[in-house]
């Protein structure tokens, strides 16, 4: 399927000022701006095993499109929500479960690229993964 593989994030763009916007401190937000992180996705249909491994955690995660579920960010913010596939892209609806806030996310793939879009409270950010 479009997202199996293994993904390492190449770039970012506004990442640390959207994660500003997130509430995460300076420290955290200039590891994370350089966390190396690597995404592998396995997709059958409309089931998804994702694990993330960075320099800080690795953390496996199972969800199928359209059904509710709770996730913890690597700063500790809780959230719960969902993850649609529609068409050749994951859309992603999370509440922070601190404040009510909303976090909406994007998954798409492009040749061997994979684009992640986040968007908080008006502040939009991407990060840039390339096929491993």
């Amino acid at each position: 399927m479009t997202f199996n593989g293994t993904w390492k994030v190449d770039r970012n763009d506004n990442y640390e000022k959207f994660m500003e916007q997130m509430g995460v401190n300076l420290v955290k937000r200039k590891l994370a701006a350089h966390d190396n992180l690597q995404i592998t996705v396995q997709q059958t249909g409309d089931s998804f095993h994702v694990k993330e491994t960075s320099a800080f955690r690795t953390l496996e995660i199972d969800f199928t499109s359209g059904v509710t579920f709770e996730y913890s960010l690597a700063d500790g913010t809780e959230l719960k929500g969902s993850w649609t596939l529609e068409g050749e892209t994951l859309k992603g609806s999370f509440t922070r479960k601190d404040n009510g806030k909303l976090l909406t996310t994007t998954r798409t793939v492009q040749g061997d690229e994979l684009t992640q879009s986040y968007n908080y409270e008006g502040v939009d950010a991407k990060r840039f993964y390339k096929r491993s």
